[in-house]
């Protein structure tokens, strides 16, 4: 799922949000498929609100959600890097090398070879390309959730998350539209690179102007980044909530009458998610990577930057496509299977060495 707390923040105990993830979203949930039922007229007139094919209501909540994280990102980490590297070698060859292709490919044989004769192939093109956006999309914010709940190294995560961005700012675009291409999908590149630019790089360049002038009026006291963020918190998890209720509004019909749609859908997605992190935490422990870098690395690779990839699936697709539907799958199934991995990364903090 995007950016997150400072170094700081990430080391207190978790807050009730936090805690109790899964409940929230899951209330969110059902929530929305039963608003989307019950009111299905609202949910269609929220989804008329759009400019340049940018629903402007989610645009607002995700951006909610995004500032405070983009002001928490010190760019200045990157410096620690060079004493460090192997952590964040994996994070970039598992999320930027490896995790798109491997995303594209369970997509394509799921969806064009396993399910072939329960999907119409005009569906399967936009399920493959649903996908595709979530595998091209490596997770920023809830990277430092799941960094807190295996007890990471904080700074660390930052210096990834950071390093992430950057290459997200340059390398999304052009990845999707190469594996959009490759499935035989047309992708307006000017409707793409729009919300690259207003979910990634508007926010990230205003949260760090805020970060600027939030330090320069402390005199230089990073506390007041931790202060300025957590009166910040609220908003940010108010909108993921209601962008989370939103999404499955959107959806409820589809949803309530295609279970067996959302079964599928999930498929490649859990598959996936298992393999990548897999991949990722067994190469971190080959390599003697310590677990407080691992664990997060791991992680990194396995959940996805959802609401840069349901802003950019209803941007070229539409709301109520199929490329939408994959994309909030990816949010539906993405939550218990990163806490199912996070306790798998608890109970093997044991294996790994102290040491880089």
């Amino acid at each position: 799922m995007t950016t997150g707390t400072p170094a700081s923040a990430i080391a207190t105990p978790l807050g009730p949000f936090e805690k109790w993830l899964s409940v929230w979203v899951g209330l969110s949930i059902l929530s929305g498929v039963v608003l989307g039922n019950v009111i299905p007229g609202v949910f269609r007139s929220i989804a008329g609100v759009e400019y340049a094919s940018v629903n402007l209501v989610v645009a607002v909540l995700i951006w909610a959600m995004i500032y405070p994280m983009m002001v928490a990102v010190d760019f200045g980490s990157l410096r620690q890097v060079g004493a460090k590297p192997k952590g964040l070698i994996l994070t970039v060859a598992v999320n930027w090398l490896i995790k798109p292709f491997t995303m594209a490919a369970l997509g394509v044989l799921f969806f064009e070879f396993l399910f072939a004769p329960f999907i119409a192939p005009a569906d399967a093109q936009q399920y493959i390309a649903g996908l595709i956006l979530l595998g091209a999309a490596p997770c920023t914010a809830m990277v430092f959730v799941w960094s807190q709940m295996t007890k990471g190294d904080p700074a660390y995560t930052l210096v990834q998350v950071s390093v992430n961005d950057i290459i997200m700012v340059f390398a999304f675009a052009p990845i999707v539209a190469l594996l959009l291409g490759v499935t035989d999908i047309v992708i307006p590149w000017e409707t793409l690179l729009l919300s690259v630019g207003l979910y990634v790089v508007v926010p990230l360049l205003a949260g760090a102007i805020t970060r600027m002038v939030v330090l320069r009026s402390a005199n230089g006291d990073a506390g007041a980044i931790d202060r300025f963020t957590a009166r910040l918190k609220p908003a940010s998890v108010l909108g993921l909530l209601l962008t989370v209720v939103l999404l499955f509004g959107f959806q409820a019909g589809t949803i309530v009458s295609q279970p067996l749609l959302i079964a599928l859908i999930a498929a490649p997605i859990i598959v996936q998610s298992y393999g990548i992190f897999a991949l990722a935490y067994g190469a971190a422990w080959l390599w003697r990577v310590p677990h407080r870098i691992a664990a997060p690395c791991a992680l990194i690779g396995t959940s996805n930057f959802f609401e840069l990839a349901v802003a950019v699936a209803i941007s070229l697709f539409g709301l109520g496509s199929g490329a939408a539907l994959a994309t909030v799958v990816g949010v539906l199934v993405e939550v218990p299977v990163m806490l199912s991995l996070v306790a798998i990364a608890n109970r093997t903090r044991g294996r790994f060495t102290a040491d880089l």
